[in-house]
């Protein structure tokens, strides 16, 4: 009946929450006494009520009971089950009342507050560091340890969790579960999926302290901070040389073995990273992805389009410390730069005259026409 009535007449002495029945208390007691008086006997890992150890157990059965009836995906505990079935129905019932971000799982609402407040408290009983959900400090004890317990049977590459396991597996099988409602690309993670959707919605939720910037990925935002602090961590073991990104310091090492991985199949001629590569292969297929939403011209860089907007804005962010004038792209005040050194890098082959420009030289060449 107290279920109708909404009666709770069993409360908790040190915390005053009440409940209905006197065995769901008895449990709740548990978070304050520490108590898991039922053990995993596989593993000894011990368990404050019996229906997270039947889940627990299933990790080292294997057992997944609870399947999708639209993907066929299987799921040891009810709970993931039902939090999956969001992923096919985009239902975020959980939103968070500061940033108004909405989550599938309350789960992930209580983690993503802690953003908020800088609550830790999960704390690892080694190193005493703190975390914001008992997902992070499993990760952290696998790597403390190097324990890497989920091993792929395909390649036998291991994982610190299941779920790396999960994701990795779609590289043998090619699985994309997730699609885009709006485009219908589909991905493989559905981290993956949420950043692709900002690219429709336009969303950025990670913005920079400094200077206010947005990214719509955490990464990029990690990376920009860099320029900031002047953090270059990643460090070449050849020369010393530091970098704020890993990828520059992968390319820059390049400079020291000479490999050029990425060969044209048309021209044969090659480069030490794919970015390069790819603005290469325009030059024969003729792509031109960059448009100019002013003037619908088109660039086959996205650093040519971004120069070529300064023609519409006005904007000359590059000055001259000496004289002051400002200039739309770093290489025209390259060449003014010229005016106040005396340099003339451009010399004339047959009567060795020197220029500052090449357009100068060129110019001139006619002379000897």
């Amino acid at each position: 009946m107290r279920r109708h009535t909404g009666e709770r007449p069993f409360s908790c002495r040190i915390c005053k929450k009440s409940f209905a029945v006197t065995s769901t208390l008895k449990i709740h007691i548990r978070t304050h006494t520490g108590e898991k008086p039922f053990s995993c006997n596989i593993c000894k890992k011990s368990f404050a009520v019996t229906g997270t150890l039947k889940s627990h157990i299933r990790t080292h059965t294997g057992e997944n009971p609870f399947s999708s009836n639209i993907c066929k995906k299987s799921f040891p505990v009810k709970g993931a089950l039902r939090s999956h079935m969001k992923t096919h129905t985009g239902e975020k019932p959980y939103s968070c009342n500061i940033c108004k971000r909405p989550f599938a799982a309350s789960s992930n609402l209580r983690s993503h507050m802690r953003t908020h407040s800088g609550k830790k408290p999960i704390i690892c009983n080694v190193c005493s560091r703190s975390f914001t959900g008992i997902g992070y400090l499993n990760r952290h004890v696998c790597v403390g340890s190097g324990e890497m317990p989920y091993t792929c049977q395909v390649c036998q590459k291991s994982f610190t969790r299941r779920s790396y396991l999960n994701s990795h597996m779609r590289k043998h099988t090619g699985e994309k579960p997730y699609a885009c409602r709006i485009c219908e690309k589909s991905f493989s993670e559905k981290g993956t999926l949420n950043i692709h959707m900002r690219s429709h919605t336009g969303e950025r939720p990670y913005s920079c302290y400094d200077c206010e910037k947005c990214f719509s990925k955490k990464t990029d935002l990690v990376k920009h901070i860099r320029i900031h602090t002047g953090e270059k961590p990643y460090t070449c073991h050849v020369c010393g040389k530091s970098f704020k990104w890993n990828q520059d310091r992968v390319k820059h090492l390049r400079t020291h073995t000479g490999e050029k991985p990425y060969e044209c199949s048309i021209c044969k001629k090659s480069f030490t990273d794919g970015s390069n590569f790819r603005i290469h292969m325009r030059t024969h297929t003729g792509e031109k992805p960059f448009k100019c939403n002013v003037c619908s011209r088109f660039f086959g860089q996205a650093s040519h389009l971004k120069s070529h907007m300064r023609v519409h804005s006005g904007e000359k962010p590059y000055s001259c410390q000496i004289c002051k004038k400002s200039f739309a792209q770093s290489s025209y005040l390259s060449i003014h730069m010229r005016v106040h050194t005396g340099e003339k890098p451009y010399q004339c082959d047959i009567c060795c005259k020197s220029f500052a420009t090449s357009s100068h030289l060129g110019r001139h060449m006619g002379v000897h026409k």
